[in-house]
Formats: C-alpha cells, structure tokens, sequence
C-alpha cells in the first residue's frame, strides 16, 4: 500500500486538480506519467449538458480516429451464406447465426464489437439483454447493422469507436496508447471531440460541452480546456 501511495503522490505532482490545461501540455502531463509495465490506454472523460433520460437529448455515434486505437479489436459478426464468406474474408474472429446465438446466450462474449446483416436482426434482438448492457447491440446509427459486413469490420479493426453518453451526462471512451506520440494523440482527441459535437441533440440547451479530462489507465486525470479539444 505504502508503495502504491508514493506511486500515486509521485504521478500527481505539477498536477494542479482545479487549473484547466490546453490539450497539448494535458497530453505531456498524461504521457510522462504513465508508468505502469504495461502501454496504458489513454481516455478521455466529457461531461457534456445533456439529460439522457429524455429521448432528445441523447448522444451517441461512432467516429473512426485517425491513428486508431492501439487496441486489438475482436469483431463478431451475425450472417449467413454469402455474407458469412465474406465476414470470414474480411478479418472477423467470430462469425455465425443460430450457434453464434447459443454461444453469447451461454455466457461467453469472446469479443469487443459486435455487427449484424438487416436479415440477423430478429435473432440478435433476442441478445438485446446480454448485448445491450455492455454498449455492444448492432445499430444501423453506428454502423454496425449492415450489408457492408466487410467495411464495417475495417472501420472496427482499424480505429472506429463508438460513444453514448451514460446517465450522468458523461462520455467516456479509450482514444489511444501511452506509446502514441503527442501528435497523434492529440488528433485522435480532437477526431472524438469534434465528432461528440456534431452529435449535439436537438433538446441540448445552454452549454454542451461542460467539461474535459484525459487520464491513463493507471494515472490521474488532467482536466482540458474545453476550448482546446476543438478541430
């Protein structure tokens, strides 16, 4: 514990919790402090002005960021016959229809994003309570319910990440890795950023976006001027 604490006092310092920071020295303060054995994810936190209990003020969508994420992306995908070949083709882990049910309704969830051809989706509808709580239920608004099975895995395994904002009113998503230099950072920031804005909802009033912060795994969060995380 002790050695925990001093890890923790040593990754805060010249971190002022109450300044707001421009996004390029939030991002040096961030990398420079990511010390754990292994390549942190950078995430970024955005409290937007929203009450997503009223249908006009949700916000979600997808963005593809410009440098991906670092991570590996499982893909799973709902088809048959000539879209399942393709799938299959196009680089998917998992791909099935009835025993593809049976296997996410037994528990087992061997993958990070999941997509569905328009004819799968009176099957994979009946996932909606496995699917629906972990943010993974294919939708035509995201791109993840498609005849372009094949794209879609592309935009997934390269860098394509979806967002919805939780009850609080709160974005969170993973944009990158420790190892990723500042540049490219900062652009996949500013990629989410910008597409979170086009998503403002028609019921949003006053202002959007609150506040910002980015963190890594294992560090602290340095609070963003808002201003700053603009394209």
């Amino acid at each position: 514990m002790a050695k925990l604490a001093k890890r923790l006092q040593k990754i805060r310092e010249g971190i002022d919790p109450t300044k707001l920071v421009a996004l390029s020295d939030a991002i040096a303060l961030v990398k420079e402090r990511a010390t754990a054995k292994f390549d942190e994810t950078i995430e970024i936190a955005m409290n937007l002005g929203v009450d997503p209990r009223h249908a006009d003020q949700m916000v979600r969508g997808v963005v593809n960021l410009p440098n991906g994420t670092g991570r590996d992306v499982r893909v799973a995908v709902f088809a048959r016959g000539a879209k399942a070949d393709e799938a299959k083709a196009a680089g998917a882990d998992i791909v099935g229809a009835e025993d593809l049910l049976e296997i996410v309704q037994g528990g087992k969830i061997d993958f990070d994003r999941c997509i569905a051809t328009p004819d799968m989706m009176p099957l994979v509808g009946r996932l909606g309570k496995v699917l629906g709580p972990r943010g993974m239920m294919p939708n035509p608004k995201v791109g993840t319910v498609t005849m372009d099975v094949a794209g879609a895995i592309k935009a997934s395994k390269g860098g394509a990440v979806e967002f919805r904002v939780e009850k609080a009113g709160i974005i969170h998503a993973g944009i990158g890795k420790a190892s990723f230099d500042a540049k490219a950072l900062e652009e996949n920031i500013k990629a989410f950023a910008d597409a979170v804005i086009k998503a403002k909802p028609a019921g949003a009033k006053g202002n959007y976006v609150k506040r910002v912060a980015i963190s890594s795994t294992m560090g602290v969060g340095v609070k963003v001027d808002p201003s700053s995380v603009s394209a």
